[in-house]
């Protein structure tokens, strides 16, 4: 890219290309990692006890394959590539059965990551690309998902088969167009030289009620799940989370917002008043208005607007992958890049917390839980630590 002039507004022209983040799902409970089935007498007080985690690629698992970003196009990518075997790449040695089905649910997603918990059985039913159309029941109006029942459903079988103690959220973006958007943002740097803020708030601004009714539905969809299924109201928890940001605020960006560095080397091709209306409008707006749901609902809230800080992809903080650098929870990037001729793997990767990212959010979820039932909470990392260092803030 050549060092342009400020960029032009969008408006009175079309948009090129296709999706950068698509997503496609199937797969039954047997692909959860769940290993034997547990006894069918289970259910609330009842048997093993579980946490399941509910909604879309950022709660999936999506991008777990990567820890770190590598410009490699060879062999493990500098060991960024978890789906290496040394000879070939295998995606199911991170994602299972649903390497090839597209739903990403990764062997560190965010609910098999948090750890210490003392639960015997963490579940994730989530599906990369899933909307909460995909959340709720069948009888409710709720659909399948590429040959998936909806998770509601799905829901339903996990609460008679085990004590569930809590059950995570993530959920919106998708119905938001949160893909559409970065598509757009990104095209708009690559080839038309102009911001894409100017048209892409009023959209956001014309969606997000529809959007946080459907959220407020997904959520009563669980509790008439579990209401169905035995479980009083004060025996588990709901705990409905934000989004975190995956690109940092343009004057955290370690390439020069002009010349070609963001597209070829960092893999985020943004502005910078593009990248800081995404950090500081987009995302809070967002966590803002899930907040609000989650309150309204009478539900717990893990706000993770500020989790990828300083490891966000291209910031200053943090370091790609190299040989003489090699991955790192405490220097790495833990975002995946746009990789938008799918190089090192599928598209639908890019945009979203890695190896790295999973693991942290499954701190903050795991911490969370520990919390006392009913807090509204956001987690943060130290910087300069690995994924143990994250921690919980109150929320007032």
């Amino acid at each position: 890219m050549s060092g342009s002039t400020t960029p032009r507004t969008r408006a009175a022209r079309g948009r090129p290309y296709g999706r950068i983040v698509t997503a496609v799902t199937a797969a039954s409970l047997l692909c959860l990692g769940l290993g034997a089935a547990p006894p069918a007498s289970a259910g609330p007080g009842n048997g093993p006890t579980a946490i399941v985690s509910l909604g879309d690629s950022y709660i999936s698992g999506e991008a777990g394959r990567w820890r770190g970003n590598s410009l490699n196009n060879s062999g493990g990518r500098d060991g960024s590539d978890r789906a290496w075997t040394g000879s070939t790449y295998d995606p199911a040695l991170v994602y299972g059965d649903t390497a090839a089905n597209g739903c990403h649910r990764s062997d560190s997603a965010e609910v098999k990551s948090a750890g210490g918990t003392g639960v015997q059985a963490l579940v994730n039913l989530a599906c990369s690309g899933a909307t909460t159309a995909n959340v709720l029941r069948s009888a409710s109006g709720g659909q399948a998902y590429k040959g998936e029942a909806p998770q509601a459903d799905r829901l339903a079988g996990v609460a008679g088969s085990y004590d569930v103690k809590a059950i995570a959220l993530s959920v919106g973006g998708n119905d938001l167009g949160f893909a559409d958007i970065i598509e757009t943002c990104a095209t708009d740097y690559i080839v038309w030289y102009s911001y894409c803020h100017d048209d892409q708030q009023p959209v956001v601004d014309s969606r997000i009620d529809a959007v946080m009714a459907a959220v407020g539905r997904s959520v009563d969809e669980i509790r008439a799940v579990m209401g169905t299924a035995g479980y009083a109201s004060g025996s588990y928890r709901i705990i409905l989370q934000s989004y975190p940001s995956p690109i940092p605020r343009g004057a955290e960006n370690r390439y020069a917002e002009s010349g070609w560095s963001r597209v070829s080397t960092g893999g985020c091709p943004f502005w910078n008043k593009d990248s800081d209306w995404a950090r500081d409008s987009l995302v809070p707006q967002l966590a803002d208005r899930l907040r609000q749901v989650a309150a309204a609902k009478g539900v717990e809230f893990l706000d993770l607007r500020d989790m990828l800080q300083g490891r966000e992809v291209c910031a200053r903080a943090s370091r790609q992958v190299t040989s003489a650098q090699p991955p790192s929870a405490a220097s790495s990037e833990w975002a995946r890049w746009i990789d938008s001729d799918s190089t090192q793997g599928p598209v639908q990767e890019s945009m979203h917390p890695s190896h790295y990212g999973q693991l942290a959010q499954g701190r903050c979820l795991a911490l969370a839980f520990a919390a006392a039932p009913g807090g509204r909470h956001t987690c943060r990392n130290t910087a300069g630590t690995g994924t143990s260092g994250m921690y919980l803030t109150p929320l007032p």
